[in-house]
């Protein structure tokens, strides 16, 4: 009886994967509701039609973009939760007491922080503006293969679903969001924590090599005609930089957690030293991966950020290709500098010294980007809205950022501070400043394109000096810490230390920073119910200059009723200028656009099955689920009635409709 139980239910046992810590059950009773409420006013409004017509089964880009932004800003309050009860341990842990968690609580609560944070939010908004704007950047109708986009996204989601399952049944891992051997195998963690983080980020981490394949065959082969790779915007031009980078190095990722994960479940050696494995090996490649992932979600940012500064200055931007340059020269040192995360390993001061100058070689090119965006400002007529002001935040705060990077880079220096909350305000220096507020500007920036209304001007301006002012406070307190000897991970500590004080201020940062996100969701709020008052009714309410913004906001579903041609590297300032438009009646023929369909979320799902079942031990469905996948993939790819045609007539009827919307 007992051999036929665990075949079918493997090592799952609802009474025993239930969450027994208060904080824990707390949070998972807290989803729980949270999720039973969406789900019954779905049902009430009756809208479970309407969503899986026109969100679950679409491959329109723009959509596909929506929802990956709704997914980063969920976990985003995910994970900012988990900022305010680290925050609050480490103030409140000192001497005799102990704080609000238990210390195995607090590992788990950094650990899914990490992992949420980076894989879930910075991938999320990186994707979901790389959705929204490419295609319409470079003049297409859609990606290359829309309804891998979609599969794309769906195992994203999958992935998000199961990291947050582990809070539900199971356990979150507490070995780090990097999860270094030993810590991270079976002897020290024999929990499913680790398993669920191994397979969720495998599940993501597929749909984001897939989505590194799509965007670069797109920007390679459907630009407009014209549109010569010098003729890119620098966003599209960060976009592309960065595709290359996902292909060459989530490889790197999906091959070092299946042997992390083959060491766990089935007892081989390729990390623990007592089987002839090397737990270094692990460290070395999942920083070769790590440190790449990095500049992924940077890239894209400075190309955001490019196109805004450019926009709000009225100016071509400065030193274009110097800038594009710049870009591929960060890529390529960025994949040969991992080393620098572990120069505590005792490889020598050659390899040392070699890592650390091609580290303080990246500075290089990353200065070049900040003075071309100060020269394109310098004699511009800078509007200074919402999002350049993320954009001074980010100045101010990626430089730090950048040049505390650079006192890292020494092995010496590093030697000192490695493994402290030196190195952790480093990191949020590149990454919340780097990335984060570049991502914000460009969603404020691109907002119009998707919804056809501009965001609330005044608490957009409120919340990027909130974060701004929050970080400063959230994480300078950080570096006198580190330099003091605070280590990160850390959830308790002596009175003697002195070191209360700046956590506590380091907590006065992180709540100000959740003032900001509140006023980011009140601006959201405020600006649909007064929608009305802020329509784009020109298609173009910045005064860009590139080719999305010559389409009607929000974008038609085919995007262009005929395909632009491109004579200038700024296509849709110079029809303005020169009054040239970039398409006529004339131009416009019958098109096919591709069909919705399901096997995104189907392949998803049932992704998310094998990943849980994999977690548990439950064998045959592990087998069952994979098999299944590969059956939808195998019926997808025979059918042959994928896509429908829009009549030249129906896309003429279209585009009178929207003139007459914008002189209404």
């Amino acid at each position: 009886m007992d051999s036929i139980k665990h075949f079918i239910f493997g090592d799952f046992n609802l009474v025993d994967a239930i969450p027994k810590e208060m904080v824990t059950l707390g949070g998972a009773i807290g989803i729980t509701l949270g999720l039973l409420s969406i789900l019954g006013l779905v049902t009430y409004f009756k809208k479970w039609g309407y969503l899986w017509k026109n969100w679950f089964t679409t491959i329109d880009h723009k959509k596909i973009g929506v929802m990956y932004i709704i997914v980063a800003v969920v976990m985003l309050l995910r994970g900012f939760a988990d900022v305010i009860m680290m925050r609050l341990q480490q103030a409140t842990s000192v001497g005799s007491s102990q704080g609000l968690f238990t210390a195995d609580t607090f590992q788990q609560v950094f650990s899914a922080h990490g992992t949420i944070m980076i894989f879930f939010v910075a991938m999320g908004l990186m994707f979901g503006l790389i959705n929204i704007v490419v295609p319409l950047q470079i003049g297409a109708r859609d990606v290359a293969f829309p309804a891998v986009n979609a599969i794309s996204f769906w195992l994203f989601a999958a992935g998000m679903v199961l990291i947050n399952t582990s809070m539900l049944l199971g356990e979150f891992s507490a070995a780090g969001w990097l999860a270094y051997p030993p810590l991270s195998g079976i002897e020290f963690s024999p929990g499913v924590g680790v398993d669920y983080w191994i397979w969720a980020l495998q599940v993501a981490g597929i749909g984001t090599t897939l989505s590194g394949v799509n965007f670069l065959v797109t920007i390679m082969k459907m630009r407009a005609p014209g549109m010569k790779l010098m003729k890119m915007p620098i966003f599209t031009w960060s976009v592309l930089i960065t595709m290359v980078m996902v292909i060459s190095v989530f490889p790197i990722l999906t091959g070092t957690l299946g042997m992390l994960s083959l060491d766990r479940l089935m007892g081989m050696h390729f990390f623990t030293a007592g089987g002839g494995g090397n737990m270094m090996m692990y460290v070395n490649l999942i920083w070769a991966w790590g440190h790449p992932e990095v500049y992924i979600l940077v890239l894209p940012a400075f190309g955001a950020l490019s196109d805004i500064v450019a926009t709000y200055s009225r100016k071509k931007l400065f030193g274009y290709p110097s800038m594009v340059w710049a870009l591929a020269a960060i890529a390529f040192f960025s994949m040969i500098v991992w080393l620098h995360h572990f120069f505590t390993m005792g490889a020598g001061s050659e390899v040392n010294a070699f890592f650390g100058i091609t580290t303080m070689i990246i500075a290089i090119p990353t200065g070049v980007k900040i003075f071309n965006w100060l020269f394109t400002m310098a004699r511009g007529r800078v509007r200074f809205d919402s999002p350049m002001v993320w954009f001074i935040g980010f100045v101010f705060l990626f430089t730090v950022g950048g040049m505390t990077g650079v006192m890292l880079a020494v092995p010496a220096l590093d030697y000192q501070v490695h493994n402290s909350l030196f190195l952790v305000a480093h990191f949020h220096n590149t990454i919340i400043a780097g990335v984060v507020f570049g991502l914000f500007a460009g969603v404020t920036y691109w907002f119009p394109k998707v919804f056809g209304f501009t965001l609330h001007e005044g608490l957009g301006k409120a919340a990027a000096w909130l974060w701004f002012i929050g970080f400063a406070f959230a994480f300078g307190p950080l570096y006198v810490l580190g330099l003091m000897g605070a280590t990160r991970r850390l959830d308790h500590y002596a009175e003697s230390t002195g070191w209360q004080p700046l956590f506590l201020v380091a907590g006065f940062g992180a709540a100000l920073i959740g003032v900001g996100i509140v006023c980011q969701l009140l601006q959201v709020v405020i600006s649909i119910k007064n929608r009305k008052k802020n329509l784009d009714k020109t298609g173009d309410p910045w005064n860009g200059r590139t080719l999305e913004w010559a389409v009607p906001s929000p974008a038609p579903f085919y995007n262009f009723p005929a395909i632009p041609n491109v004579t200038s590297r700024d296509a849709f300032w110079q029809a303005k200028q020169t009054k040239t438009p970039l398409w006529r009646d004339s131009d416009i023929v019958d098109i096919h656009m591709p069909k919705n369909t399901s096997i995104g979320v189907v392949i998803a799902g049932l992704a998310f099955v094998v990943g849980f079942a994999i977690v548990w031990h439950i064998v045959w469905l592990a087998v069952v689920g994979l098999v299944a996948i590969i059956v939808s993939v195998i019926v997808r790819a025979t059918n042959d009635d994928t896509s429908y045609t829009i009549t030249r007539e129906e896309l003429l009827a279209m585009e009178k409709e929207h003139k007459q919307r914008y002189t209404a």
